[in-house]
C-alpha cells in the first residue's frame, strides 16, 4: 500500500466519499473511494500495489486511477462531474469530466482481470459509459437506451466484466454523446498482457494520451457544443502547447506511445528524429508482418494507435499533429490574407481613429507570436511557447520527446533544454553569396528559348467562368 500512498501524495489527490441520492450510507461504505485529481501535472507510473504485476503507463498531463481488490475483483470508482481544466497556464476551461479532470483517470488492468467500475453521476443530466473497443457482455457496453437505462443525476451504476484481451482502449459517454464529448468526457483504458506475448514487446517507457478538440471563443470558458468542423482549440489530454508536458526518456530506451482520437477529424501524428512502427490498433497488437518504419501515422476519428521506437538520438524532438492549423492556438477563421499588401497609409489613417490599431499579417503570421497584443481574459495565444533559441510559434497539438543520456531509468523529470555539442547547430552564413548560374546567360526571371527560336512573349492567362455558375460541375 506504500506505493499507492506515495502516488496519491505525489499527485495531490484528494479522496472522499461522494454523496449520491441513490446510494445509502451502508451501501456507500461498500464502494471504493472516488479519488479526485485537479492538478494538470503528469503523474509518475502507478506501480500495482495488488493483483498481477505489469509495467505501468504514464498519462501525459494526467494520472492512473487507484483501485481496490475485493474478493478477487479489481474495483474502480468514476465520478462524472463538471470540472475546471487548466488547458495552459492562464487559460482554463469549464468542462465535464471524471474525478476532477478531463480526461478522466487512466484505468490500468491485466488481461483476465475481473473489473468492477462504479460510476456516480454528478452531472446536471443523465449519462452512461461505453468501454470503447472492449469485448464484454452486451448489457455492459454502456449505450444508453440500447443496452442499459441511462444513469440519472445523483445515481450510481455498476459495470462488471472480464478484461478479455490486452490492448489500448478508451471510455466515453454514450448518452447525449455529442454534448458530453464536446465538453471533455473521455478517458483512457490499458489492458496489459498477463504474461509474455508474442506480439507485445516489453518497453522502458509507455506514454498514453487522447486527442480532442474544443471550440472556445476568445474570452469564454465553456466550449460551444454545436460546432461540427470549426474547432479552434486542439489538445493532447485537454491541454494545449505550451501547457502539454514533454515526454522525457533515457537514451537507448524503447518507447511506446499510445494515442486515442476522440476529436471530430483525423490527425497525422509525426515524430522528429526517429522512425517508429505501429505495433497496435483498436483491434489489438498488429501482426509483425504488417509493421514497417515510418515517421507519421494517421489516426482517424474513434481510432487508437500504438507506436514504438528506439530513442537512440539525443535531443529535444518535436512530436505533433502534422495538420498545421492543429498546432495553433485560438484563431479567427475569417481573417483575410494580407501578405504582400502595403497598407501603411491606411494603417496611419485608422490609427488616428483607433490608437491601438495594429497591422496584422502583412508579412505572414510569425509576428503574432512576438506581439504583446492585448487579448481577452482567459484566451490562449494563437502562437506561443519559447525554446532555447526563441519563440517556437506553436500551440495546440505539439510537444517534445526529450532524449538524454543522463536520464536515469524510471526518471520522468524534465531535464531542461538540450545542450547541443559544438558544431551541431544550424548557423547563419556570413560569406558572400555567388550569383546563381543561369542557362544561356538569360536575365533573372526569363526562361531561355530553344536554339534559333525567337524569344517567347509573355502570355496573359484569362479564365472564363461558366455563365450557368457551378451547377454543371
Amino acid at each position: 500500500m506504500s506505493n499507492r500512498r506515495n502516488f496519491l501524495t505525489g499527485v495531490g489527490a484528494i479522496a472522499g466519499a461522494v454523496g449520491a441520492a441513490s446510494v445509502s450510507k451502508v451501501a456507500m461504505a461498500a464502494l471504493p473511494e472516488p479519488v479526485v485529481q485537479t492538478k494538470p501535472d503528469t503523474a509518475g507510473p502507478l506501480a500495482p500495489p495488488t493483483g498481477r504485476p505489469y509495467n505501468p503507463v504514464v498519462t501525459l498531463n494526467g494520472w492512473t486511477a487507484p483501485w481496490r481488490m475485493k474478493d478477487g475483483v479489481k474495483e474502480f470508482h468514476l465520478v462524472a462531474e463538471p470540472v475546471v481544466r487548466e488547458m495552459a497556464p492562464g487559460f482554463k476551461a469549464h468542462l465535464w469530466g471524471y474525478n476532477g479532470q478531463s480526461p478522466g483517470p487512466t484505468i490500468e488492468v491485466v488481461e483476465g482481470d475481473r473489473v468492477r467500475v462504479f460510476v456516480t453521476n454528478k452531472l446536471p443530466e443523465h449519462t452512461s459509459i461505453h468501454w470503447h473497443g472492449q469485448r464484454l457482455p452486451n448489457g455492459m457496453d454502456g449505450v444508453g437506451g440500447l443496452t442499459q437505462p441511462t444513469i440519472q443525476p445523483g445515481k450510481t451504476f455498476v459495470y462488471e466484466f472480464v478484461a478479455r484481451r490486452p490492448g489500448t482502449f478508451m471510455y466515453h459517454p454514450h448518452g447525449d454523446e455529442m454534448v458530453q464529448m464536446a465538453m471533455g468526457m473521455m478517458g483512457f483504458w490499458v489492458t496489459h498482457p498477463k504474461g509474455r506475448h508474442p506480439l507485445i514487446d516489453e518497453v522502458d517507457r509507455d506514454f498514453v494520451f487522447l486527442l480532442n478538440a474544443y471550440d472556445i471563443e476568445p474570452g469564454a470558458y465553456t466550449p460551444k457544443i454545436m460546432t461540427m468542423t470549426d474547432f479552434n482549440i486542439w489538445t493532447f489530454n485537454s491541454r494545449v502547447f505550451p501547457g502539454i508536458a514533454s515526454m522525457n526518456v533515457r537514451h537507448g530506451d524503447k518507447v511506446r506511445i499510445r494515442v486515442g482520437n476522440l476529436s471530430m477529424t483525423n490527425h497525422p501524428m509525426h515524430l522528429h528524429g526517429h522512425e517508429f512502427v505501429v505495433t497496435g490498433t483498436d483491434g489489438g497488437p498488429t501482426p509483425r508482418s504488417t509493421r514497417w518504419h515510418e515517421v507519421t501515422t494517421d489516426i482517424a476519428v474513434g481510432q487508437m494507435r500504438q507506436i514504438e521506437f528506439l530513442a537512440d538520438e539525443e535531443g529535444d524532438w518535436a512530436f505533433h499533429c502534422h495538420k498545421s492549423h492543429h498546432t495553433m492556438g485560438a484563431m479567427g477563421h475569417d481573417v483575410p490574407t494580407m501578405i504582400g499588401v502595403d497598407h501603411r497609409g491606411v494603417a496611419k489613417k485608422i490609427s488616428q481613429l483607433v490608437p491601438d490599431y495594429m497591422v496584422m499579417g502583412e508579412r505572414g503570421m510569425a509576428d503574432m507570436g512576438e506581439m504583446e497584443m492585448p487579448l481577452p481574459d482567459n484566451t490562449q495565444k494563437m502562437m506561443d511557447g519559447r525554446g532555447p533559441f526563441g519563440g517556437l510559434e506553436m500551440g495546440g497539438m505539439f510537444t517534445t520527446v526529450k532524449v538524454r543520456r543522463g536520464q536515469k531509468r524510471g526518471d520522468y523529470a524534465d531535464p531542461g533544454w538540450f545542450r547541443h555539442p559544438q558544431g551541431t547547430v544550424a548557423y547563419e552564413f556570413g560569406g558572400a553569396l555567388p550569383e546563381p548560374a543561369r542557362a544561356g546567360g538569360t536575365a533573372p526571371g526569363k526562361l531561355p528559348s530553344a536554339a534559333g527560336a525567337p524569344a517567347a512573349k509573355d502570355v496573359e492567362v484569362r479564365v472564363r467562368k461558366p455563365a450557368s455558375g457551378h451547377g454543371s460541375h
